[in-house]
């Protein structure tokens, strides 16, 4: 369901699904322990989606979806290309703070939600190869193979949603993130600067 279609009280149930899935994940709630939890009917819930799984991705969806324009909005308040890839990795990992193991986990098993972590790494991955490019172009950014870039930031956020790097490392998701952005930015820093 399109958010510019949604009624003010179902925007507002779209926001606790969604923290509420950040927190504990989906897959363990019923349709009736999301109606306990969010004190309304089955008919408000199946308002927004016809099925259990395509609430889970509508509110997947959404989150993804306000997570892109945060990060966007963060992005475009600057104009120095290296600020900008800084600001980016950073903004990712800002939104990522509050999703938890097991909604990652839970997004992995459950195949349509996968899809759509999957859209938006490589969307990210490409995002930060074109900061990369740009950020080589105008010299704040020693020149590498901004495809290469690209393409290692896509694998390590995958093994992140996957839980690999947690279980590596013992860092969740956001100060995984994090950790990468000042990998990225220290091994990509033009020298002089």
């Amino acid at each position: 369901m399109p958010t510019s279609r949604l009624s003010a009280r179902q925007a507002d149930l779209i926001d606790r699904l969604q923290a509420l899935f950040l927190a504990e994940g989906f897959a363990a709630f019923s349709i009736g322990d999301l109606t306990d939890r969010l004190r309304c009917s089955r008919t408000t819930l199946y308002a927004l989606a016809p099925s259990k799984e395509q609430l889970v991705l509508t509110v997947v969806r959404a989150y993804f979806r306000t997570a892109a324009e945060h990060i966007e909005a963060r992005v475009a308040a600057t104009d120095d290309p290296l600020e900008k890839l800084a600001v980016y990795l950073e903004a990712v990992a800002s939104e990522l703070q509050p999703v938890s193991a097991e909604f990652f986990a839970d997004l992995a098993d459950f195949g349509p939600g996968n899809d759509v972590y999957q859209e938006n790494t490589r969307f990210a991955a490409h995002r930060v190869q074109a900061l990369v490019t740009d950020g080589v172009k105008a010299g704040a950014l020693r020149p590498v193979d901004a495809s290469f870039v690209g393409a290692a930031v896509a694998q390590v956020m995958g093994a992140i949603q996957r839980g690999e790097i947690q279980a590596g490392t013992g860092l969740d998701a956001a100060a995984a993130y994090r950790n990468l952005a000042d990998l990225i930015l220290t091994s990509l820093a033009a020298t002089g600067r």
